[in-house]
Protein backbone atom coordinates (compact mmCIF):
# COMPACT_ATOMS: atom_id res chain seq x y z
CA UNK A 1 0.00 0.00 0.00
CA UNK A 2 1.41 3.11 -1.24
CA UNK A 3 -0.38 6.32 -0.85
CA UNK A 4 -0.20 10.26 -0.66
CA UNK A 5 -1.79 12.82 1.91
CA UNK A 6 -1.70 16.67 2.57
CA UNK A 7 -3.30 18.74 5.14
CA UNK A 8 -2.99 21.76 2.88
CA UNK A 9 -3.96 21.33 -1.06
CA UNK A 10 -2.66 24.62 -2.94
CA UNK A 11 -4.63 25.55 -5.90
CA UNK A 12 -4.94 29.25 -5.55
CA UNK A 13 -2.17 31.64 -6.34
CA UNK A 14 -2.93 33.73 -3.39
CA UNK A 15 -5.14 31.27 -0.77
CA UNK A 16 -3.28 28.47 0.71
CA UNK A 17 -4.89 27.40 3.91
CA UNK A 18 -2.05 28.87 6.32
CA UNK A 19 -0.48 31.89 6.35
CA UNK A 20 2.97 32.56 4.25
CA UNK A 21 4.22 34.82 6.28
CA UNK A 22 4.14 31.52 8.70
CA UNK A 23 5.14 29.30 6.23
CA UNK A 24 8.64 31.78 5.60
CA UNK A 25 9.33 31.73 9.12
CA UNK A 26 9.35 28.16 9.17
CA UNK A 27 11.95 27.94 5.96
CA UNK A 28 14.05 29.51 8.32
CA UNK A 29 14.31 27.67 11.21
CA UNK A 30 11.45 29.30 13.21
CA UNK A 31 11.03 26.40 15.42
CA UNK A 32 7.78 27.78 17.41
CA UNK A 33 5.70 27.31 13.74
CA UNK A 34 7.90 23.99 13.05
CA UNK A 35 5.72 23.01 16.50
CA UNK A 36 2.26 24.47 14.97
CA UNK A 37 2.57 22.83 11.49
CA UNK A 38 3.94 19.47 12.81
CA UNK A 39 1.45 19.49 15.63
CA UNK A 40 -1.53 20.37 12.59
CA UNK A 41 -0.27 17.73 10.53
CA UNK A 42 -0.47 15.04 12.98
CA UNK A 43 -3.69 15.63 14.10
CA UNK A 44 -5.01 16.07 10.55
CA UNK A 45 -3.45 12.56 9.71
CA UNK A 46 -4.65 10.69 12.61
CA UNK A 47 -8.55 12.48 11.94
CA UNK A 48 -8.33 11.55 8.28
CA UNK A 49 -6.34 8.23 8.01
CA UNK A 50 -5.90 6.23 11.57
CA UNK A 51 -8.94 7.00 13.25
CA UNK A 52 -11.20 4.00 11.90
CA UNK A 53 -8.42 2.14 9.91
CA UNK A 54 -5.30 2.22 12.34
CA UNK A 55 -2.02 0.89 11.45
CA UNK A 56 -1.21 -2.61 13.68
CA UNK A 57 2.38 -2.31 12.60
CA UNK A 58 5.30 -0.62 14.18
CA UNK A 59 5.28 2.95 12.22
CA UNK A 60 8.34 4.79 11.38
CA UNK A 61 8.76 8.18 10.77
CA UNK A 62 11.51 9.28 7.82
CA UNK A 63 12.16 13.46 7.37
CA UNK A 64 13.25 14.82 4.08
CA UNK A 65 17.05 13.30 3.38
CA UNK A 66 19.65 15.29 4.33
CA UNK A 67 23.61 14.88 4.46
CA UNK A 68 24.75 16.16 7.88
CA UNK A 69 22.28 19.79 8.30
CA UNK A 70 19.15 19.14 8.96
CA UNK A 71 15.95 20.44 6.95
CA UNK A 72 13.03 22.59 7.95
CA UNK A 73 11.00 19.44 7.93
CA UNK A 74 13.20 18.03 10.41
CA UNK A 75 12.20 20.13 13.14
CA UNK A 76 8.31 19.94 12.08
CA UNK A 77 8.86 16.02 12.27
CA UNK A 78 9.70 16.29 16.14
CA UNK A 79 6.28 17.66 16.59
CA UNK A 80 5.01 15.43 14.16
CA UNK A 81 6.24 12.88 16.10
CA UNK A 82 5.14 13.98 19.85
CA UNK A 83 1.38 14.76 19.01
CA UNK A 84 0.82 11.44 17.03
CA UNK A 85 2.64 9.49 20.26
CA UNK A 86 0.28 10.95 22.83
CA UNK A 87 -2.35 9.75 20.25
CA UNK A 88 -0.74 5.71 19.71
CA UNK A 89 0.20 5.66 23.59
CA UNK A 90 -3.80 6.46 24.49
CA UNK A 91 -4.90 3.93 21.74
CA UNK A 92 -2.36 1.10 23.35
CA UNK A 93 -0.21 1.31 19.78
CA UNK A 94 3.63 1.12 19.74
CA UNK A 95 4.85 4.60 19.43
CA UNK A 96 7.12 5.59 16.59
CA UNK A 97 10.09 4.71 15.48
CA UNK A 98 12.62 7.18 13.27
CA UNK A 99 15.61 6.80 10.70
CA UNK A 100 17.18 7.99 8.75
CA UNK A 101 17.49 8.87 4.45
CA UNK A 102 21.03 9.65 3.83
CA UNK A 103 21.48 11.59 0.61
CA UNK A 104 24.99 12.13 -1.04
CA UNK A 105 25.12 15.32 -2.96
CA UNK A 106 25.00 18.82 -1.60
CA UNK A 107 24.05 21.80 -4.03
CA UNK A 108 24.03 25.40 -3.90
CA UNK A 109 20.50 26.17 -6.40
CA UNK A 110 17.58 27.18 -4.81
CA UNK A 111 15.17 24.33 -5.48
CA UNK A 112 12.39 26.64 -5.01
CA UNK A 113 13.19 28.83 -8.25
CA UNK A 114 13.12 25.66 -10.49
CA UNK A 115 10.26 24.43 -12.66
CA UNK A 116 9.62 20.68 -12.83
CA UNK A 117 12.18 19.70 -15.39
CA UNK A 118 15.40 21.62 -13.48
CA UNK A 119 14.51 20.05 -10.25
CA UNK A 120 14.59 16.59 -11.95
CA UNK A 121 17.87 17.71 -13.28
CA UNK A 122 18.95 18.43 -10.65
CA UNK A 123 17.87 15.95 -7.66
CA UNK A 124 18.29 13.28 -9.66
CA UNK A 125 22.06 13.42 -9.78
CA UNK A 126 21.58 12.68 -5.92
CA UNK A 127 21.06 9.03 -4.29
CA UNK A 128 19.58 8.14 -1.41
CA UNK A 129 20.12 5.76 0.97
CA UNK A 130 18.43 3.77 4.29
CA UNK A 131 18.74 0.76 6.58
CA UNK A 132 16.30 -1.74 5.04
CA UNK A 133 16.62 -4.14 7.39
CA UNK A 134 15.56 -1.55 10.07
CA UNK A 135 12.42 -1.42 8.74
CA UNK A 136 10.92 -4.82 8.32
CA UNK A 137 7.68 -5.32 8.76
CA UNK A 138 7.09 -1.31 9.62
CA UNK A 139 4.74 0.91 8.51
CA UNK A 140 6.69 3.65 6.97
CA UNK A 141 5.45 7.58 6.77
CA UNK A 142 8.08 9.80 4.72
CA UNK A 143 7.28 13.35 6.02
CA UNK A 144 8.34 16.90 3.93
CA UNK A 145 6.77 19.91 3.88
CA UNK A 146 5.55 20.78 0.59
CA UNK A 147 4.92 18.66 -2.63
CA UNK A 148 5.16 21.15 -5.79
CA UNK A 149 6.21 18.69 -8.90
CA UNK A 150 6.69 15.27 -7.31
CA UNK A 151 10.32 15.31 -8.00
CA UNK A 152 11.46 14.68 -4.37
CA UNK A 153 8.54 11.51 -3.79
CA UNK A 154 9.61 10.14 -7.14
CA UNK A 155 13.53 9.86 -5.85
CA UNK A 156 11.96 8.62 -2.57
CA UNK A 157 10.28 5.64 -4.79
CA UNK A 158 13.24 5.14 -6.85
CA UNK A 159 14.97 4.28 -3.71
CA UNK A 160 12.15 2.24 -2.21
CA UNK A 161 12.00 0.07 -5.11
CA UNK A 162 15.91 -0.15 -5.66
CA UNK A 163 16.20 -1.29 -2.16
CA UNK A 164 13.12 -4.36 -2.84
CA UNK A 165 10.87 -2.21 0.24
CA UNK A 166 7.86 -3.99 0.41
CA UNK A 167 6.50 -1.96 3.27
CA UNK A 168 2.83 0.08 3.58
CA UNK A 169 3.96 3.33 2.85
CA UNK A 170 2.78 6.91 3.25
CA UNK A 171 4.12 10.28 1.94
CA UNK A 172 3.18 12.55 3.66
CA UNK A 173 3.12 16.49 3.40
CA UNK A 174 2.46 19.87 5.61
CA UNK A 175 0.82 21.14 2.11
CA UNK A 176 0.57 20.14 -1.93
CA UNK A 177 0.16 22.34 -5.31
CA UNK A 178 -2.60 20.55 -6.84
CA UNK A 179 -2.96 23.34 -9.50
CA UNK A 180 -0.90 22.44 -12.06
CA UNK A 181 -1.28 25.75 -14.04
CA UNK A 182 0.09 27.77 -10.79
CA UNK A 183 4.27 28.00 -11.76
CA UNK A 184 6.43 25.49 -9.27
CA UNK A 185 8.29 28.50 -8.13
CA UNK A 186 5.51 29.36 -5.93
CA UNK A 187 7.23 27.54 -3.40
CA UNK A 188 9.89 30.60 -3.42
CA UNK A 189 7.31 32.93 -3.35
CA UNK A 190 6.09 30.91 0.40
CA UNK A 191 10.16 30.51 1.36
CA UNK A 192 10.81 33.83 0.89
CA UNK A 193 7.15 35.52 2.13
CA UNK A 194 8.32 37.50 5.06
CA UNK A 195 12.45 36.85 4.73
CA UNK A 196 13.25 39.39 2.49
CA UNK A 197 17.04 40.10 3.13
CA UNK A 198 19.51 38.63 5.31
CA UNK A 199 18.24 41.21 7.94
CA UNK A 200 14.93 39.32 8.32
CA UNK A 201 16.68 36.29 10.14
CA UNK A 202 17.58 38.06 12.84
CA UNK A 203 14.19 37.99 14.82
CA UNK A 204 14.11 34.20 14.12
CA UNK A 205 17.42 33.54 15.06
CA UNK A 206 16.96 35.42 18.28
CA UNK A 207 13.59 34.48 19.28
CA UNK A 208 14.64 31.64 21.73
CA UNK A 209 13.10 29.34 18.75
CA UNK A 210 15.21 28.69 16.38
CA UNK A 211 16.34 25.56 15.17
CA UNK A 212 18.87 25.68 12.30
CA UNK A 213 18.36 24.12 8.93
CA UNK A 214 20.02 23.53 5.44
CA UNK A 215 18.22 26.93 3.75
CA UNK A 216 19.27 29.11 6.56
CA UNK A 217 22.94 28.13 6.70
CA UNK A 218 22.77 28.63 2.37
CA UNK A 219 21.17 31.62 2.36
CA UNK A 220 23.89 33.01 4.58
CA UNK A 221 26.54 32.00 2.98
CA UNK A 222 25.72 32.89 -0.24
CA UNK A 223 24.67 36.68 0.79
CA UNK A 224 26.39 39.39 -0.41
CA UNK A 225 29.84 39.90 1.15
CA UNK A 226 29.25 43.17 2.73
CA UNK A 227 25.77 42.73 4.08
CA UNK A 228 26.85 39.02 5.55
CA UNK A 229 29.89 40.99 7.52
CA UNK A 230 27.32 43.40 8.76
CA UNK A 231 25.03 40.62 9.78
CA UNK A 232 27.45 37.87 10.79
CA UNK A 233 28.72 40.42 13.62
CA UNK A 234 25.66 41.13 15.09
CA UNK A 235 25.38 37.67 15.97
CA UNK A 236 26.33 35.79 18.93
CA UNK A 237 29.69 33.81 19.07
CA UNK A 238 27.40 30.87 19.84
CA UNK A 239 25.54 31.46 16.86
CA UNK A 240 28.73 32.34 14.34
CA UNK A 241 30.16 28.71 15.89
CA UNK A 242 26.78 26.82 15.12
CA UNK A 243 26.87 27.96 11.33
CA UNK A 244 30.18 27.38 10.98
CA UNK A 245 30.40 23.94 12.35
CA UNK A 246 27.22 23.00 10.67
CA UNK A 247 28.78 24.49 6.80
CA UNK A 248 31.90 21.97 7.48
CA UNK A 249 29.28 19.06 7.90
CA UNK A 250 27.96 19.50 4.81
CA UNK A 251 31.31 20.45 3.05
CA UNK A 252 29.98 23.96 2.06
CA UNK A 253 33.70 25.05 2.65
CA UNK A 254 34.47 23.25 -0.60
CA UNK A 255 32.08 25.06 -2.70
CA UNK A 256 33.13 28.16 -4.24
CA UNK A 257 30.11 30.15 -3.28
CA UNK A 258 30.59 30.07 -0.03
CA UNK A 259 34.07 30.38 0.16
CA UNK A 260 34.22 34.17 0.94
CA UNK A 261 31.92 34.10 4.00
CA UNK A 262 33.52 31.58 5.62
CA UNK A 263 36.79 32.76 5.36
CA UNK A 264 35.28 35.89 6.39
CA UNK A 265 34.00 34.29 9.66
CA UNK A 266 37.80 32.62 10.28
CA UNK A 267 39.42 35.55 9.91
CA UNK A 268 37.33 38.18 11.02
CA UNK A 269 36.13 36.69 14.09
CA UNK A 270 37.28 33.44 15.06
CA UNK A 271 41.02 35.03 15.00
CA UNK A 272 40.34 38.16 16.77
CA UNK A 273 38.28 36.45 19.23
CA UNK A 274 41.29 34.19 19.88
CA UNK A 275 43.24 37.48 20.24
CA UNK A 276 40.74 39.07 22.71
CA UNK A 277 41.21 35.62 24.74
CA UNK A 278 44.97 35.75 24.43
CA UNK A 279 45.36 39.54 25.78
CA UNK A 280 42.62 38.81 28.56
CA UNK A 281 40.16 41.32 27.00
Amino acid sequence: MNATWSLHHIDNPTQFGFCPDSYSRFKFGDDAVSRKFGTALADGFIKNQLTGKPVSQQIVVISSPYSFIPTATFAMKTWFVYELNRWLAQHGFPVVQETKVHRTITYKEDYGELNAEQRMNLIGNDSFHIDKDFLTDKTLIFLDDIKITGSHERMIMKMVKAYGLSNDIYMLYFAELVNQNIHPNIENFLNYHQVKTIFDLEPIIQSGNFCINTRIVKYILNYNSDCFGIFIQNQTMDFVNLLYDMALGNGYHTIDAYAKNLNFITENLFINNKNLIKHGN
